[in-house]
């Protein structure tokens, strides 16, 4: 449920061509394995002593508000490289919170990738935070017709 602190995160990324932008977007988004579920979009903070799950085993149910920090690019342009990418760093001090930053682009995962985890290092710089753990993951896809990438953070509450 969604007005619960989330216990668990994954990273997850999905790429697809469609129809159209949406029909792509939403290709993708069941390539991450999140295609089933309404994203509720979100700024970009990990709860505190969150576990680290592959995204099938938080078993969310169809329909469900999943909060999630996420990463998208479309292109129609033919032959096109695009990119989506997310980190998410950490502190020593486990009662403080993680950073998520996303990032997309057109060209490669590796440039997204890098672009990301600086974005991730500034964050936890800004906030006077030194990083203990930082954790990124990227795709890229040559166009088609119609694509898109996506990258994301997704934040999932489990009852013990």
């Amino acid at each position: 449920m969604i007005t619960q602190t989330p216990t668990l995160h994954a990273f997850v990324s999905g790429r697809s061509e469609g129809f159209t932008p949406l029909n792509a977007f939403d290709g993708a988004l069941l390539d991450a394995g999140v295609g089933n579920t309404n994203l509720v979009k979100m700024s970009s903070i990990v709860p505190p002593a969150t576990r680290e799950v592959a995204v099938a085993d938080m078993r969310l149910p169809p329909g469900a508000l999943v909060p999630i920090a996420y990463a998208a690019m479309e292109s129609d342009i033919p032959g096109s490289m695009i990119c989506a990418a997310v980190a998410a760093a950490w502190t020593h001090d486990p009662a403080k919170p993680g950073l998520i930053m996303e990032y997309h682009s057109h060209g490669h995962r590796e440039d997204a990738e890098r672009v990301v985890r600086r974005m991730a290092e500034e964050g936890m710089k800004m906030r006077g935070w030194e990083i203990r753990e930082l954790k990124s993951l990227a795709i890229d896809m040559q166009v088609e017709k119609i694509g898109c990438v996506f990258a994301a953070v997704v934040l999932w509450h489990h009852e013990a």
